[in-house]
């Protein structure tokens, strides 16, 4: 059982996995600063809001008698953070891995596989085609 354990560890696509989690941990907290500390004020300030995760608020009566606030610049912040995550991990890791594999592969050989024959079946068919031209 530990010996099972063992070879699933070191295995390079887990270890790689476990890298990747950390680093994507890491890089969204960097994201996450940039978005609360540069994007919400900037875009607050053009909502009159401190914040962008306080702009856009909805009021609502409760039932008590009360009222609940939805901030729909708290969404509007999680989303602008979404797509800087999304477009820096395009431009950082996904564009230059596909343009990386793109000269690998130019690079490489072209192999060129010989046009297959005729099949044994079809081979059959011409010997009695020919068979029959010549009897007939």
């Amino acid at each position: 059982m530990l010996s099972g354990f063992k070879t699933f560890i070191l295995r390079g696509n887990v270890i790689d996995l476990a890298v990747a989690v950390v680093i994507g941990t890491a890089f969204s907290a960097v994201v996450t600063s940039i978005v609360s500390a540069i994007f919400n004020p900037l875009i607050g300030a053009l909502f009159n809001a401190e914040t962008l995760a306080t702009a856009l608020p909805l009021t609502i009566p409760t039932t008590s008698g009360g009222e609940a606030v939805l901030y729909f610049g708290a969404v509007l912040a999680a989303l602008i953070q979404f797509l800087l995550v999304a477009v820096v991990v395009y431009f950082a890791i996904v564009a230059p891995m596909n343009y990386a594999k793109k000269r690998a592969d130019a690079r490489k050989p072209v192999v060129v596989e010989p046009e297959a024959g005729p099949t044994e079946a079809e081979l059959l068919v011409q010997i009695r085609d020919l068979l029959a031209k010549q009897n007939g």
